[in-house]
């Protein structure tokens, strides 16, 4: 049994390593699909991917949650919301990427597990511990530099890290698979993205058929490099711990600067170097206090087990 439990979380964390490993060098895709525009390519994406996630749930044969979601009005304007969330945030990423800015989107990345707890903290009414407080403080002071640094607010980096920071609190509001999830935001957006795509054909814009076969490929594999990730990242999160998930979630980012500086080589001055710093320092104080918080909280439940465990024995005796 330990041996099977050790083989499973191998296998979690290669899925992980997966799932955040594609979502980092996904930068290297996009360009890809040039001459389309950044809006042509979001619709043939939500179209895509919801033919390929049907197809996937027509062979597992799980359509039941379809049902109940459709009898819940107040789930499916959750799922409406989340799936309009989503579009912006896709379509920004898309189009910060094919326009020259994918340090700006990594950013974006970087900082929102620190806007994640702000909304917490203004939405939820959650208490944050003194180290959390630290961390937002450092990310704040991070977003006066990097705003100085542009000359302007970060705001590619600020919409895509509330928009997914949104996406991510919606989401758990609704508590659907993956899978599931995917289905059906992208069955929300099928008919716009669909008509968009018509339209823009009956304009003569489209990139679609005049651009040969393996654009049409290209485009069509939309489907794919959504859905893949997300299939992989299912396979760790029930496999791994939450804070290894935690760890890997960085794997994303730290790939999208790396191809931002040593591939699309966009520019890196002084003030931009220390504004990332800041962040990054801002993620290590809130990585060691998740993982601090986590420790005790394992002695906590392994001191309980320990006290407990002779109660049970006199029991069973």
């Amino acid at each position: 049994m330990a041996g099977k439990s050790q083989v499973e979380r191998r296998t979690g964390l290669l899925n992980g390593v997966a799932a955040y490993g594609m979502w980092g060098l996904v930068p290297l895709f996009w360009p890809l699909l040039k001459p389309a525009g950044a809006v042509e390519i979001l619709a043939h994406r939500m179209a895509w991917s919801l033919v390929l996630v049907a197809v996937a749930l027509l062979v597992v044969r799980r359509w039941a949650w379809a049902g109940e979601l459709i009898r819940q009005p107040r789930r499916l304007a959750l799922v409406a919301v989340a799936a309009s969330v989503i579009t912006v945030n896709w379509g920004l990423y898309i189009w910060s990427v094919n326009s020259g800015h994918v340090l700006e989107a990594s950013l974006g990345y970087f900082i929102n597990p620190l806007v994640t707890i702000a909304m917490g903290v203004l939405l939820l009414k959650e208490r944050l511990r003194p180290v959390q407080w630290a961390a937002v403080g450092v990310g704040f002071a991070a977003v006066v530099v990097l705003t100085v640094g542009y000359g302007r607010p970060p705001w590619i980096s600020l919409v895509l890290a509330f928009s997914f920071a949104t996406y991510g609190l919606v989401k758990k509001k609704v508590n659907l698979g993956g899978v599931e999830s995917l289905a059906a935001e992208t069955a929300i957006q099928f008919l716009p993205a669909v008509g968009y795509l018509l339209w823009l054909s009956a304009q003569g814009k489209s990139t679609f058929t005049t651009q040969g076969p393996g654009h049409v490929a290209l485009l069509a594999a939309t489907g794919v490099v959504t859905a893949l990730p997300l299939v992989c990242f299912g396979a760790a999160a029930i496999r791994v711990p939450l804070s290894t998930l935690g760890l890997l979630q960085y794997l994303a980012p730290v790939f999208q600067f790396l191809l931002g500086v040593l591939y699309f080589r966009e520019a890196m001055p002084a003030e931009r170097w220390a504004g990332f710093a800041l962040v990054w320092l801002a993620l290590t104080l809130l990585t060691a206090d998740a993982w601090r918080s986590a420790r005790r909280s394992r002695l906590v439940r392994y001191g309980t087990a320990r006290v407990e465990k002779p109660t049970s024995a006199v029991v069973d005796a």
